[in-house]
């Protein structure tokens, strides 16, 4: 199942579970030795600053106090690992979004951070919401769900079971800036100055690449998919984001068509809003679905097609498992893979190959 098809599942479904579910969790399945190494190593070199505890965190369902450093991390955020990684933490567990299998869900760009810590105990995505018997299981800390789709209903059971911390007013689901993720976490584990750090190191690491390429600046560029037709990630999606810190602009009319959600698919009346200076597809075949949609007479029409503007990345690669992550730790790696792609494509040659890389 591509990224996508994977993260629309879990932003539409709902769970319904409760406390006597939760009590026969903790029955049928014990409590892990909080001191032994049963899903992952906790501690690593996360130093907890003064003055960080007790915190209380505000979000779309309220608040969540926060009293002690947390030990035991469970990420129900599909890319929440990598902020709580980059503080130096291990989670004893995380959320299975990509199908690229890595273990522990840890992506490459963020196996030095790992080291030689067990990888954490992957929670499966079903398609019907958190496996709230395994979290249970897992007797977390805190419970991250930053990058998520949960409920009010998923928000309340799993707060039976540990402290939940979840988006802040104001975005859509898997609509928080990395920015504001990485942040949050680093509030909820008691290191919000290195948070802020990590931060402002990765948005060098992307400006910098900005303006060693000054052609991008007010150029127009779109990320899109061939899901059930063609579909375009809105000014929010923290893909588009990306573009937007490289220089790019969005097409005219592409908050219209995508409203509240991170994105939307466009009849054929709107493949306008394709028709940028620069078009990124994150596509699960390269070939085939390059010949699909260049088959396609309308598209293959389209100036962005005829003079070679089209960048394609593919899905389940670590490449473009990174260009869907979006975290404080995927985005260096994925800018400097990307940026060669966008500075091909906006050269004004239509005979340049924007190629590579496949990995």
């Amino acid at each position: 199942m591509p990224p996508l098809r994977k993260r629309l599942s879990t932003r539409f479904a709902a769970v319904a579970a409760g406390t006597a579910l939760l009590a026969g969790a903790a029955a049928g399945c014990g409590s892990p030795d909080r001191d032994g190494e049963d899903s992952g190593s906790t501690g690593r070199s996360g130093a907890v600053e003064k003055g960080a505890f007790p915190v209380t965190i505000e979000h779309k369902y309220g608040s969540t106090k926060i009293t002690e450093e947390p030990e035991r991390i469970v990420t129900v955020g599909l890319t929440d690992q990598d902020a709580v990684l980059a503080l130096g933490k291990v989670p004893v567990g995380t959320t299975e979004w990509l199908t690229s299998g890595y273990k522990g869900n840890i992506g490459p760009w963020a196996e030095d951070e790992l080291g030689s810590a067990k990888p954490p105990a992957v929670l499966k995505d079903t398609g019907t919401g958190p496996q709230t018997e395994k979290i249970a299981a897992l007797d977390p800390d805190v419970i991250l769900a930053l990058y998520a789709g949960l409920t009010k209903d998923q928000y309340r059971t799993l707060s039976k079971i540990a402290p939940v911390v979840v988006q802040p007013q104001g975005y859509n689901d898997f609509g928080l800036p990395w920015q504001q993720q990485t942040e949050a976490i680093g509030t909820a584990l008691g290191q919000p100055a290195k948070a802020r750090k990590l931060v402002a190191a990765t948005e060098k690491h992307i400006s910098d690449a900005g303006a060693a390429n000054p052609a991008f600046k007010g150029r127009t560029a779109v990320m899109a998919t061939p899901y059930q037709g063609m579909f375009v990630f809105g000014p929010e999606d923290p893909r588009t984001r990306l573009l937007a810190s490289l220089g790019f602009t969005q097409p005219a009319g592409l908050k219209e068509v995508v409203g509240d959600e991170f994105g939307a698919n466009i009849s054929k009346e709107r493949t306008d809003l394709v028709d940028t200076d620069a078009l990124v597809w994150t596509v699960p075949d390269l070939k085939k679905d390059a010949a699909k949609l260049h088959a396609n007479k309308l598209y293959n029409g389209l100036d962005v097609v005829k003079e070679g503007r089209e960048v394609f990345v593919q899905d389940g690669t670590p490449y473009g498992d990174a260009v869907s992550f979006v975290t404080v730790l995927s985005l260096p790696y994925t800018t400097d893979r990307l940026v060669p792609q966008l500075k091909a494509a906006v050269d004004g040659k239509p005979g340049t190959k924007v190629s590579g890389p496949e990995s």
